[in-house]
């Protein structure tokens, strides 16, 4: 008789916060749980909830191809992904750069899209799979100050509602996750 695969759970950003707390849960759980990060400095952090920490930022694209490569070559899939990864850029919009707000799509939606890209051929191999974005209730309403940043919640729930159509024929679920406010270092994360 052929054993079950284990599920293997891939977490961005999963060094503090949201991240690290899922990481923990999901490694209790008995998944086998990735937890990326981008410096390495943080790894012992992933390592205290039980995950395996692996190099991972989302705005660089030859990391997050690694990442993904290593955990198939041991794996096979990536059987969950959960996009975690992401930060806060307040202020008036009026005062934020070119470049704060690149910053801010980059890591809020870029990386989020390019993760779910290298997942999903794997995940439509095996039939199944399931991609986990955190978006934010940001993503339904918007509050002064905070513009750049609800303006990338609102991109990731457009990205997930195209995302669960065109996956569903091959058995692989989108999940969107919309928390209100959680007491995180979100917005100094991305310093």
């Amino acid at each position: 008789m052929k054993q079950a695969k284990e599920t293997v759970v891939l977490i961005t950003g999963s060094n503090s916060g949201i991240g690290n707390a899922t990481a923990k849960l999901a490694a209790a759980a008995g998944y086998i749980t990735y937890g990326g990060a981008r410096r390495e400095a943080t790894f012992g952090a992933i390592q205290a909830v039980g995950a395996h920490p692996i190099a991972l930022d989302v705005t660089d694209d030859a990391m997050m191809r690694a990442a993904v490569a290593e955990i198939e070559a041991k794996h096979g899939a990536v059987d969950v992904l959960i996009n975690n990864a992401g930060y806060g850029q307040m202020g008036p919009i009026e005062h934020i750069t070119r470049e704060q707000w690149l910053q801010q799509y980059d890591i809020n939606v870029f990386g989020l899209a390019r993760m779910a890209q290298l997942v999903i051929p794997a995940m439509r191999r095996q039939g199944s799979g399931r991609i986990i974005n955190i978006s934010s209730a940001g993503g339904e309403f918007t509050f002064p100050l905070a513009g750049a940043y609800h303006s990338t919640k609102y991109a990731v729930e457009s990205i997930n509602a195209a995302l669960r159509l065109e996956l569903k024929p091959f058995g692989i679920q989108v999940v969107t996750i919309q928390p209100g406010p959680v007491a995180t270092p979100l917005a100094q994360s991305a310093a």
